[in-house]
């Protein structure tokens, strides 16, 4: 990575950063939810941290 062109994020850009690769527009209900659902937000908890690792590697 080029030095000169290459900026430190702070947590709280990085945080953004993913917060806007996803497009959540479902809603959630604790109360219905199933096994499926839990295991479902389980693996999009894992790949959001796998997400997260990407954009702090191109820094």
């Amino acid at each position: 990575m080029d030095r000169e062109n290459s900026k430190i994020f702070s947590k709280t850009e990085k945080m953004k950063m993913l917060y806007e690769a996803k497009a959540e527009d479902v809603e959630f209900s604790a109360a219905e939810a199933d096994q499926d659902d839990i295991e479902a937000m389980d693996r999009s908890r894992e790949a959001d941290k796998r997400q997260l690792n990407e954009i702090m590697k191109k820094e």
